[in-house]
């Protein structure tokens, strides 16, 4: 049995329909009406194996410059939030 949620509901409750999902039921995820993903039960048994492939699109960060700060960073949190 299959069903479709918008994505604002699989980002609010993501771990029940994870379950579902895990139980055996196929979900369909839509953004603005439009089907964009399929979350299906992998298969199971001896004989079944999963397409896994790696990362293609890398984050980037290593490539970010490190900033050293004077202070620790709760000081200067304290400092942004002011008298709240």
């Amino acid at each position: 049995m299959a069903r479709t949620i918008p994505h604002r509901e699989l980002r609010n409750n993501s771990g029940a329909v994870l379950r579902d999902v895990q139980a055996g039921e196929t979900v369909y995820v839509s953004n603005n009406g439009e089907v964009v993903a399929v979350l299906i039960p992998p298969p199971r048994g001896a004989d079944a194996s999963l397409r896994i492939r790696r990362a293609t699109i890398r984050g980037g960060f290593a490539d970010l410059e490190r900033v050293q700060i004077a202070e620790p960073v709760r000081n200067v949190l304290d400092e942004l939030r002011g008298d709240r």
